[in-house]
């Protein structure tokens, strides 16, 4: 049982090292992955998408935002480095087939999953700028595209207005969520509780908008 436990640190360790995020973020990523992947297939489950269509969605939704933040920080996409993304994206797709029946009967599981995607991948993405040498403004913006990205890909995909253009309160989630660890990164707290706090602040900034309906000045034409 202590080889296989060691065995499988290492497995992390090295995972970590080639996408270029420290260990802890590597769990926080397979969680955000997981989760983003849910959002999206239960929407596509919704739309009657087939098993392939909707884990066709749930991968866009999982590593769209990533792969746009690694081209534009001209490294690979971190899903080329390791199949796991592609299977954790299919057990997601397992998820929502076996438990269809609570997952549909519950409207706002699909908010839930997004959100917790949303929060994670935001961490992940300023972690993994800070980590190859950029500014902090670069992080939040980065941290804020590998988040709401991939929900305006599946949006598109299911034939949706993507949430981001609407008047839901979603990217700038995650830039408040990117304030508040960089005010954090500032005083040297431990990455880990930084991860965590930054994501509270996520979640509870999109909670509260939908709830009390806060949304930017709409942009009026003729």
């Amino acid at each position: 049982m202590e080889i296989i436990w060691q065995d499988l640190v290492k497995l992390f360790t090295d995972l970590a090292v080639t996408v270029r995020i420290p260990t802890s973020f590597l769990v926080i990523e397979f969680i955000g992955t997981f989760a983003f992947a849910l959002s999206g297939i239960r929407l596509a489950s919704a739309k009657q998408f087939d098993i392939f269509g909707a884990w066709i969605v749930g991968m866009a939704t999982a590593i769209g935002g990533g792969t746009l933040r690694d081209i534009m920080l001209d490294i690979h996409p971190f899903w080329m480095e390791n199949s796991i993304y592609f299977i954790w994206c299919a057990i997601a797709v397992v998820f929502v087939h076996i438990f269809s029946k609570h997952l549909v009967r519950r409207e706002n599981t699909w908010f839930i999953f997004d959100t917790i995607g949303l929060a994670l991948f935001n961490v992940v993405g300023i972690e993994k700028t800070l980590q190859m040498g950029f500014p902090m403004w670069v992080a939040i913006t980065m941290g804020s595209m590998t988040g709401a990205a991939g929900g305006v890909i599946r949006d598109v995909l299911i034939n949706e207005v993507p949430l981001i253009f609407r008047k839901e309160i979603y990217a700038l989630a995650c830039v408040a969520g990117g304030i508040v660890y960089a005010i954090i990164y500032s005083c040297g707290l431990n990455e880990a509780v930084n991860a965590l706090i930054s994501s509270i602040v996520v979640i509870s900034v999109r909670c509260l908008a939908v709830k009390f309906h806060w949304h930017l000045p709409i942009v009026k034409g003729r």
